[in-house]
């Protein structure tokens, strides 16, 4: 294969013929196999930092040797965690599998960054009933958000997520779709949640009912359900139950739609009722999580229970939490306290 002098282009049969840039090719593989938008975000910028790191080549032109010059480059001079290499590792396989159809051998070359093995900072119940005191006094639009992470074991993007039709009042279940891993899962809808969140509910109705009238009211649907049921797009049950307080465009279609809250927004929130609370951990949204799979051992549920919960794949995953019971490791009593 001929190398361009543009990284970003590939040049193949006639002269003067020129394929897609590299990076478009990258893009259209990457939503053909339906990734999301984040992970098609980060494996092009790997992507593009593995050319510039060897002066803008044509990956064409490199081979797994300098596949391992790169990956052991962030993990010695860039000591990255062990999950970023991995991630930059995933993008360029992917680059030389699906774009250039091209099979490199095992890199056995490469350094690993070594994983940390942290254990997760927990809160206590007092502290968790603290912080949400918190919300409800000074940030009260966030506070059914941070409910649902801690009642129900979210993750951050699935609360974010989370679409009118996938909460079953009746059944007191949320169902999570494409959490991580691409799988579904079903979790628990807290009762005390019930009627705070029908109100939010009629609220967020109100509002779409609202731009429908005005000719707006769309929202941004998986994979080719838009072409599918073009409709569907409007209808109540495909709303977003914490939508952004604006319209925003989508990246891939271009379309205007209203998203659902930010991350950004919630996590910002999230650090000031921390602040607020007084509490001398480095707590994140994500400590909820944490938190809700520690509280229920502690209440005695049986880890395979939690392990469903949570959505693992591995109960080792969920073992870990048995390390941060406030009765000591793994509960044993210290012959001390005998």
């Amino acid at each position: 294969m001929e190398v361009s002098p543009d990284p970003g282009v590939a040049t193949h049969g006639e002269p003067g013929a020129r394929s897609p840039k590299l990076l478009v090719q990258v893009r259209e593989r990457l939503r053909t196999l339906h990734y999301s938008i984040r992970t098609e975000q980060q494996y092009l910028d790997w992507i593009k930092r593995f050319i510039l790191y060897h002066g803008k080549r044509h990956p064409s032109a490199l081979g797994p040797d300098h596949v391992e010059a790169f990956l052991s480059h962030l993990a010695v001079d860039r000591a990255v965690a062990a999950s970023t290499q991995a991630q930059a590792k995933s993008a360029i396989l992917f680059l030389y599998r699906e774009v250039l159809r091209c099979e490199l051998p095992w890199l056995a070359g490469i350094t690993a960054a070594k994983a940390s093995q942290r254990l997760p900072v927990v809160l206590t119940v007092d502290e968790v009933r603290r912080l949400l005191e918190i919300f409800s006094r000074e940030i009260p639009d966030h506070w059914l958000p941070v409910n649902l992470l801690y009642g129900g074991g979210l993750r951050l993007l699935e609360a974010l997520r989370l679409r009118v039709k996938d909460v079953d009042f009746a059944r007191g279940e949320i169902l999570i779709r494409d959490g991580k891993g691409a799988k579904d899962r079903v979790t628990m809808l807290p009762r005390r949640l019930h009627d705070p969140l029908r109100t939010h509910l009629a609220a967020v109705r109100a509002l779409h009912e609202h731009e429908c009238m005005a000719g707006r009211g769309t929202v941004w649907l998986p994979h080719a359900l838009e072409r599918k049921y073009p409709n569907a797009n409007r209808e109540w049950t495909w709303q977003y139950v914490f939508p952004a307080d604006r319209l925003s465009r989508d990246p891939r279609s271009r379309a205007w739609h209203r998203h659902h809250l930010g991350e950004a927004s919630l996590q910002r929130a999230f650090k000031r009722a921390v602040a607020l609370s007084g509490i001398a951990k480095p707590a994140t949204p994500h400590t909820l999580r944490h938190s809700f799979a520690t509280h229920l051992l502690e209440g005695g549920y049986d880890i395979r229970t939690v392990q469903e919960l949570l959505g693992h794949r591995d109960v080792s995953t969920t073992m870990i939490y048995t390390h941060v019971l406030n009765r000591g490791g793994r509960g044993v009593i210290s012959p001390l306290d005998r």
